[in-house]
């Protein structure tokens, strides 16, 4: 991450936490009175092929015990009265401010892998994790829509992973890299004010 990039990230992380600070309280409180606890989903995410961190989101979904791999149609039914509308707007995403702050990731990046999914694909991460994860990033944008099309037929988490790995990972991988290669402020600034202008266009 370069140096300008890393103090674009403080200042509006830092900006963002008091100006959304209302908002981030009001999640807080529904998800801890309409769901109950705990109010965070705390998961082990990698920034490097190495090196991993504990990413924070919202929790969105009832906590089970051995609980792995990406979301796809066999957890549907887990998802929480509060979980979709978090989900559909991300603000189950707003804590990952803290990620931000602490350095583990960016605004704009690849979206960070689970460790088992390094594991298995790792010449893909290998080159990817090259770039400081993101909160969005080009696959977040135009893959995520359908990535979600091609999870939720499935009936099994392993089939979810089978489908993940085969046919999300690979794709998600080519935007990443054609980011990687582009990547400039100018550049990161336009994928958050489209990543906003998605966002509101759901709501």
């Amino acid at each position: 991450m370069t140096f300008s990039k890393r103090i674009f990230d403080l200042v509006w992380a830092l900006g963002l936490m008091v100006i959304l600070a209302p908002i981030i309280s009001g999640v807080f409180l529904a998800v801890l009175l309409i769901d109950g606890r705990p109010v965070f989903y705390v998961s082990e995410r990698m920034k490097a092929p190495e090196q991993g961190f504990r990413l924070i989101k919202f929790r969105t979904m009832q906590i089970v015990k051995n609980d792995s791999g990406v979301s796809g149609g066999d957890k549907a039914a887990r998802i929480t009265r509060t979980g979709a509308f978090l989900r559909r707007t991300r603000l189950d995403e707003l804590p990952q401010l803290w990620n931000i702050l602490s350095g583990d990731m960016s605004f704009v990046g690849p979206r960070p892998p689970l460790r088992l999914y390094v594991a298995r694909c790792p010449e893909i991460y290998r080159t990817v994790l090259q770039s400081r994860p993101g909160v969005t990033g080009l696959a977040s944008l135009y893959f995520h829509k359908h990535e979600a099309s091609l999870l939720a037929p499935c009936a099994s988490s392993e089939e979810t992973d089978e489908v993940y790995v085969r046919r999300c990972v690979p794709r998600k991988a080519r935007l990443d890299l054609i980011y990687q290669r582009n990547r400039s402020l100018l550049l990161d600034v336009k994928i958050l004010a489209r990543t906003l202008g998605v966002i509101f266009a759901h709501r």
